[in-house]
């Protein structure tokens, strides 16, 4: 971490940098009336139907929903997270980045930066002892018995740790380097008799083939070692360590984006062979997660890079079981757009071994014509059912609903609830299709809409039904000025309020604050504050619906629901003193 990133200084940088120019250096622009499109960066289309409204300097795709500011075009295209985008943003406009460090942000700064160089240091050994030991030569057997050549294991950086109790610990040690730091770094193990007059240490990997695992910089954070002799466990992991965060990485994921091959997909595999040995046969694109299941953090970080995401397990029980454990992981974050599929292997095949029989070509048809999350899904759930009967299809329906509830909604989580509906043959799953409530990006569904139909947001003459403090919101952002028009009394009463679990009314108020603070400040520049957190979400949402309020009448409804807040809280702490009065009066 290279400190806080001053807001004054993201402020300049928005300011400063036109959405349109640096989009079209990028994707190439076309000009559409007032506003400029182009096939959405983000999903396959083969029409355009990303939009850049260069007045809200906004963008947004109306196939796949992804939207921001010009910072989160540049997070979203080039991959990269938040402090990275400003970097490469203030590059683009000739800006050096400030820093604001704390004496808490220095110190571990510090710290992790001399951990970074210790696990460079064991990193460089292992591979060295793979090169140059003495017994190394049963590892590079063992390697090249599995197909792996010496460019993919230099591009995957494998090496080698010897046998022998303290080859690590002896090579640090010559370098200064503690024993307090390598325990800290997951090299060394403390023996369980030592005491604090006589510790005594060995190192963790010992006569394994060894793997570094890299974080999306490419330094190594952790190892994987797999054992050449008979000792257990087969393979083992770094434990967790202030680098390292096994449910956080996925080991592979660097090497893939680094490869010449344009990525399109991922594929999640089991182990640190099955990667490499894929990429030793020009599949590039495969993961494996580090000793757990799949969770909603791996896959959140794939598919901020790929549409398309294909799990790869055994087709025995066991793997059935992963499969569906990973499909329940998949599910609250399927969100239109996004493609899951499984692909289910032979009897006592892995990837590792299949791609050697068959072949990349073979392999790949494979992998095109994986299962489907919607077919796994229905053939998974039918199986424990008769669907010949009432009693079954009633239980399907019964199993089926709680999962699929937890899908986004969209266009799939009602074709899901379809299918549901035509295989149990009732009305009640379709019921279920409707976007679940209170939610900034669901809409209520207009009562004349024939049930089963996509909803579409109320128009003119109706109102989408949102909090009050949403829509002031959606009002705030599209003219930042009427916050400054506001009677001093009342934002002060406003911000007395207490807001009891209304997110939005905080947001509102922040926003409020911001914008009567600096007069000229912008929508963009609103949403650039909030960027990258839950809130900055919120925006992203309200800035893609409609407009029904006319420009001339904004001023008049912000005003509307600013009474309206406060009448009600005035309400509230009305009754609030009530009650208590009744109270006293009791005792």
């Amino acid at each position: 971490m290279a400190g806080l990133i001053p807001q004054h200084f993201i402020d300049e940088l928005l300011s400063r940098a036109d959405i349109v120019d640096v989009i079209d250096k990028r994707v190439k622009l076309r000009k559409t009336g007032k506003n400029y499109s182009a096939l959405c960066p983000f999903h396959q289309e083969k029409s355009p139907s990303f939009s850049v409204e260069p007045d809200k300097q906004f963008y947004y795709c109306f196939g796949c929903g992804a939207g921001g500011n010009v910072l989160g075009f540049v997070m979203a295209y080039e991959q990269k997270d938040f402090p990275q985008a400003v970097e490469t943003l203030a590059a683009d406009y000739g800006l050096s980045v400030p820093r604001q460090e704390s004496g808490e942000d220095t110190r571990r700064k510090q710290e992790h930066e001399e951990l970074f160089a210790v696990m460079q240091r064991a990193d460089h050994f292992y591979q060295q002892q793979l090169r140059q030991h003495a017994q190394r030569q049963q590892a590079v057997d063992y390697l090249k018995s599995r197909g792996l050549s010496g460019a993919i294991a230099k591009q995957y950086g494998i090496g080698f740790a010897p046998p022998g109790w303290d080859s690590l610990l002896t090579h640090l040690s010559a370098a200064s380097i503690t024993p307090e730091l390598m325990i800290q770094c997951g090299l060394l193990i403390e023996k369980e008799d030592a005491t604090a007059d006589k510790r005594r240490y060995y190192d963790r990997f010992r006569d394994r083939i060894i793997f570094p695992i890299r974080d999306s910089r490419g330094r190594t954070i952790g190892f994987g070692g797999r054992v050449l002799g008979d000792d257990k466990p087969k393979y083992l992991n770094s434990p967790e360590t202030p680098l390292y965060h096994k449910g956080q990485e996925l080991y592979g994921l660097y090497e893939a984006r680094k490869s010449r091959q344009k990525l399109t997909r991922f594929i999640i595999v089991e182990g640190y062979m099955d990667v490499v040995a894929l990429a030793q046969h020009g599949i590039h694109y495969a993961v494996a997660t580090l000793g757990t299941a799949t969770n909603s953090t791996h896959l959140t970080r794939l598919f901020r890079q790929v549409s398309e995401v294909i799990y790869c397990f055994d087709g025995d029980e066991a793997g059935r079981k992963a499969a569906w454990r990973g499909l329940e992981a998949t599910l609250p974050i399927m969100q239109d757009g996004r493609v899951v599929r499984f692909l289910f292997l032979p009897e006592g095949e892995d990837p590792d071994t299949l791609v050697r029989k068959i072949g990349k070509e073979r392999f790949s048809e494979k992998i095109d014509h994986a299962t489907s999350l919607e077919d796994f899904f229905f053939n998974h759930l039918c199986e424990q059912v008769d669907l010949h009967s009432m009693e079954g299809k009633a239980r399907l329906v019964t199993l089926a609903q709680p999962l699929l509830q937890q899908l986004p909604d969209g266009v799939f989580r009602q074709l899901m609830y379809k299918r549901l509906a035509e295989l149990s043959e009732t009305e009640v799953a379709m019921g279920k299709a409707a976007s679940r409530q209170n939610r900034v990006d669901a809409p209520q569904a207009d009562p004349e809409q024939p049930a089963g139909k996509p909803l579409r947001p109320a128009r003119s003459g109706s109102s989408i039904q949102r909090p009050a403090s949403l829509k002031a919101i959606e009002l705030l952002l599209s003219q930042p000025d009427v916050a400054l028009e506001m009677d001093a009394s009342l934002w002060q009463e406003l911000q007395g309020i207490v807001p009891e679990n209304d997110d939005s009314l905080v947001l509102l108020l922040e926003l409020i604050e911001l914008a009567r603070n600096d007069p000229k400040i912008t929508a963009y520049r609103l949403l650039g504050h909030c960027y990258g957190t839950p809130r900055g979400n919120q925006l992203n949402q309200l800035m893609k619906y409609e407009k029904i309020t006319p420009a001339a009448g904004v001023k008049h409804e912000f005003s509307f629901l600013i009474e309206s807040m406060l009448k009600t809280a005035r309400n509230q702490l009305y009754r609030q003193q009530l009650i208590a009065q009744l109270k006293n009066r009791i005792k």
